[in-house]
């Protein structure tokens, strides 16, 4: 074999040597490139549906989760909760039938639940004011939120705006709407999804 010969296979090695590794530097500063468009961890957390376990939750109590950054409320209301919200006098309230309240459609009735749920309140724990986080009152005739006209339910101390157990505001509060219903639907009897419409799942 000639130099020539000899030559020219080297440099057709050397090409596709360089050509190999110029590629996989490529490929190498793409990946980071192309991984910084997908949304971080941090935020497919802060969105993503959050699973609780209710089946501990006691008659009358109330757990507080995190949803996008939220505090989200679940209540389990009595029996008589639920007949004190159904006979409650409408007069008293802001949106009694929650007409301009920000919750999903298939939320429905003075308990503002899912049909079958009625005993279970799922609300975000943020003032419709100015977003305090409502104290959860359920002390029935508390004498500093009006004696007996007080059936239970919540009171922002910054600026004294109350809810109903359905979260529904009184009329003449600074809150201008019910607190809000987040989408929400039940796994099986002992577990929440929150972030996940009912409907839709």
């Amino acid at each position: 074999m000639s130099n020539d010969g000899v030559n020219q296979s080297r440099r057709n090695f050397l090409l596709g040597a360089t050509s190999v590794v110029g590629g996989a530097g490529v490929v190498g500063a793409a990946i980071p490139f192309v991984s910084s468009w997908q949304p971080s961890a941090k935020a497919k957390a802060a969105g993503a549906p959050v699973k609780v376990n209710i089946s501990k939750l006691e008659s009358g109590g109330r757990l507080v989760v995190e949803w996008r950054g939220k505090p989200v409320y679940i209540v389990r209301r009595n029996a008589e909760a639920l007949a004190a919200i159904e006979s409650m006098d409408v007069a008293i309230l802001r949106d009694a039938d929650s007409e301009s309240a920000s919750q999903p459609d298939y939320v429905a009735g003075s308990a503002r639940t899912l049909a079958g749920k009625e005993e279970f309140l799922v609300l975000v724990g943020l003032c419709t004011h100015l977003g305090c986080a409502p104290m959860y009152r359920p002390d029935v005739g508390a004498q500093d939120l009006g004696g007996e006209a007080w059936m239970g339910g919540f009171f922002c101390p910054c600026h004294g705006s109350k809810f109903d157990l359905s979260g529904r505001v009184y009329a003449g509060v600074p809150a201008p709407s019910n607190l809000e219903i987040p989408p929400h639907k039940y796994e099986s009897a002992d577990v929440l999804v929150i972030g996940i419409d009912s409907e839709v799942a």
